[in-house]
């Protein structure tokens, strides 16, 4: 077997962000530094898609930095045997990684990261059998030729995931993309009644925009947008004759979120405090209160209420930074996934039994 072209581990790691870009699903376990070790491992072996070998997720905890700069092709061939042998005795100085390492790189970044991003194919195996069953895609593989200039590359990476990753994914990207770029001096805004408004660049204008222009025409009957607000507080808009028509008295303080919209579909009209976040500051407990004192103050009881915090996407840094604040009976959604709503629910769960 011809064994491919074998790139050091730590410029395969610098290669991984640029063909799973912000937006990617699982993007965390795509990149990280146990995926480049282990796509190493799949090259050094030969694990790829029409070459016959398939990699074992233990053989990568198995590695060490002096066996993978033994790069010959004997070298790398008379490893293999060696790194499928039984563990029971068996002491490797040095290696990559602990033995029980081995789920971790199987599930978190074989299974849920890489397959399901089409890098890596897999074949059926029995759970007692002790081959490998896991293979590098094999245009991914192409992707780690050290030939390749930092244009050529870019440039294939590219075309790899305009192949590979499903409409979805690649429209998350583009959202996320558009959503981290700087471009112009203003953001055009278009409210559910026609009207526009301009909201200076950046990315929590971008989410703004797609609150207004997405999640409002998505999730509410008949959508208004009551107050519009950019960072630092600077009201773009704010329809005072709208609120007054449901009642709501809107404090002249820094106490409202960034988007105040409201739902006229319901027989009772339906108050949406929405908090744009691109680095902190989510609907949490006491902001909850907070607001929840300012619709009552309205006539709103708390079931005509709702509370929504708006990320650019689901695996930014942003999202788990502030995650385990998020109020109980609130929402939070995601411009790069506008088709869902995450709830957290503050109800008991109800299951029907016979």
């Amino acid at each position: 077997m011809t064994l491919p072209p074998l790139l050091p581990w730590k410029e395969i790691h610098a290669r991984l962000p640029e063909i799973f870009p912000e937006g990617s699903a699982n993007r965390e376990h795509s990149i990280w530094e146990i995926a480049a070790k282990t796509i190493f491992v799949m090259l050094y072996v030969g694990a790829v898609e029409g070459k016959g070998a398939w990699l074992r997720p233990d053989q990568v905890t198995r590695m060490t930095d002096a066996q993978a700069a033994l790069t010959s092709a004997d070298d790398r061939a008379a490893w293999v045997p060696v790194s499928m042998k039984s563990s029971k005795g068996l002491n490797i100085p040095d290696r990559w990684y602990a033995v029980n390492t081995r789920e971790s790189i199987r599930d978190d970044t074989i299974r849920y990261a890489l397959l399901q991003n089409g890098a890596v194919i897999d074949r059926p195996v029995a759970t007692t059998s002790s081959a490998g069953r896991y293979a590098l895609q094999a245009e991914f593989a192409e992707l780690f030729s050290p030939d390749l200039n930092e244009a050529t590359f870019i440039a294939k990476a590219a075309a790899w995931r305009e192949k590979h990753l499903n409409a979805g994914a690649l429209a998350r990207i583009a959202i996320v993309r558009k959503g981290a770029a700087a471009g112009g001096t203003y953001e055009l805004v278009t409210f559910p009644n026609g009207e526009t408004r301009r909201m200076a660049t950046g990315p929590s204008a971008d989410i703004s925009k797609a609150v207004v222009e997405v999640f409002a025409p998505k999730f509410l009957q008949k959508p208004g947008v009551i107050t519009l607000s950019e960072s630092g507080n600077k009201v773009v808009a704010r329809d005072d004759e709208l609120a007054k028509a449901i009642g709501l008295t809107i404090p002249a303080d820094k106490s409202l979120p960034d988007i105040v919209l409201v739902d006229l579909g319901p027989a009772h009209p339906l108050l949406v405090f929405v908090e744009v976040v691109h680095t902190d500051g989510p609907v949490n407990d006491a902001r909850k209160t907070a607001l929840l004192q300012i619709a009552e103050g309205a006539g709103f009881a708390p079931q005509h209420v709702a509370f929504v915090t708006a990320y650019l996407d689901r695996a930014s840094a942003t999202f788990r930074k502030t995650v385990s604040s998020l109020a109980w009976g609130s929402y939070a959604w995601f411009a790069s996934e506008p088709e869902s709503l995450m709830v957290f629910s503050g109800k008991p769960l109800q299951i029907e039994g016979g």
